[in-house]
């Protein structure tokens, strides 16, 4: 099965080419010269992998990587970008993008990151931290050994904290990935399931995993 590849590039003179390249290695090649049509197309069908410019005309590159990184947190981001400094690649990564290529580029350069990320296996469908597992297939979570039945928006919700565990994720975060940007969904419906969580995961446990950073958000660690 072929590869897609999402190329966001406002650019038509890079845009053209590029995609030549890329159907000429086999890959799938879905275009986006903005910001909107990116998200419309990621929504539409997720793709294997993206190569992002962060000069897009109307939505930041910066936000777009955030945004597909909130959906699929091992969806493969590669930055393309004329800006070149350490600094500009700092805070790309630091998005959460995985690689990052400045412009001019080779393209046998391009193809090897991009076969590089491709061939990373995706997340493990088993997710743990202390006593605390999490099966992506079977949809089983157990702690110290003993079952926990979850609902489905409570386990998509422990789910995204034990794939970003460590990490303080904000209200806003969590709500775009969890409720999938339902606009009848307020922050405070977090909070509530949050609740939930706790009294189920951490409730009879010494240790307690699920922890609120006052005035950022919420994450797990031990």
């Amino acid at each position: 099965m072929k590869n897609k590849i999402l190329l966001v590039e406002d650019n038509v003179d890079l845009q053209t080419p590029l995609k030549s390249f890329l159907l000429e290695n086999n890959y799938l090649v879905e275009q986006a010269f903005t910001g909107a049509q990116a998200l419309k197309k990621f929504e539409e069908n997720l793709p294997d992998l993206v190569l992002l410019d962060l000069g897009l005309p109307d939505i930041s590159g910066e936000t777009i990587c955030s945004r597909f990184k909130q959906y699929a947190p091992d969806l493969p981001i590669i930055i393309l970008t004329a800006k070149n400094t350490p600094k500009d690649a700092a805070k790309g990564l630091g998005l959460g993008a995985d690689d990052y290529i400045p412009k001019p580029f080779d393209l046998d350069e391009l193809l090897a990151r991009i076969q590089t990320r491709l061939r990373h296996p995706g997340a493990n469908s088993k997710l743990t931290i202390a006593d605390l597992s999490l099966n992506t297939k079977t949809y089983d979570v157990f702690r110290n050994g003993k079952k926990i039945n979850l609902s489905p928006t409570e386990f998509n919700l422990l789910e995204y904290l034990m794939i970003n565990q460590g990490k303080v994720l904000s209200r806003e975060a969590i709500l775009n990935r969890v409720w999938s940007f339902d606009s009848d969904v307020q922050t405070r419906v977090i909070d509530v399931y949050i609740g939930y969580l706790r009294k189920k995961i951490d409730g009879n446990s010494k240790e307690k995993l699920i922890q609120c950073v006052r005035g950022f958000g919420y994450t797990i660690r031990q």
